[in-house]
């Protein structure tokens, strides 16, 4: 595991206190898991565009046209 040193404005450490706190848990590990979060929000939107340009318009379509043509049960009717 490694260490870094962050500086955070007073009223930023407060409120991350606050919330950590509330939450039952340290000020590192809400950071850690805020971090990992960001971070997994930004590799999935890199994947999606990688997969996005994988994709063709005729794959889609094939898809498409082996999905059932059956109308939704009432429950899932808009």
């Amino acid at each position: 595991m490694s260490a870094i040193s962050l500086r955070l404005p007073d009223s930023l450490h407060n409120k991350v206190r606050e919330v950590a706190q509330q939450d039952g848990t340290s000020i590192n590990s809400f950071i850690a898991t805020a971090l990992a979060e960001k971070l997994s929000a930004l590799l999935t939107k890199d994947y999606l565009e990688m997969r996005a340009k994988r994709s063709s318009e005729e794959n889609f379509q094939k898809a498409l046209s082996e999905i059932p043509d059956v109308a939704p049960k009432e429950y899932d009717r808009l």
